[in-house]
């Protein structure tokens, strides 16, 4: 993943998804969902700022919407108004603009 700030963007990541860090270089930032699991995510970094829309979009699929929209704006993450209008799920961003979904459960 391109970003301004690899080290922060990756934490960031890594505390949302739940994931670790397997390696902190500001050059090559890694997350997994454990250290010997893959895949992972790398974030690099770039100069040129995010133009936009996303061409890779995250949607989370909860327990609770509600609980789990409110833990991500604590981690720092925004409402976005992508012209979606009143939907089922919620636009996010992460703290360097990149959008996600939050949707809401699944129903057995």
């Amino acid at each position: 993943m391109d970003a301004a700030d690899p080290v922060a963007l990756g934490r960031w990541w890594s505390e949302a998804l739940g994931w670790v860090v397997v390696n902190d270089a500001p050059d090559e930032f890694e997350i997994r969902p454990a250290p010997d699991r893959l895949p992972g995510l790398i974030f690099e970094p770039v100069r040129e700022g995010k133009a936009g829309k996303n061409r890779l979009h995250l949607d989370f699929r909860p327990d609770d919407q509600e609980a789990e929209v409110a833990r991500l704006l604590t981690l720092g993450a925004r409402h976005v108004d992508i012209g979606q209008g009143e939907q089922s799920w919620v636009v996010l961003s992460d703290i360097e603009g990149n959008e996600f979904c939050v949707l809401s459960s699944r129903r057995a």
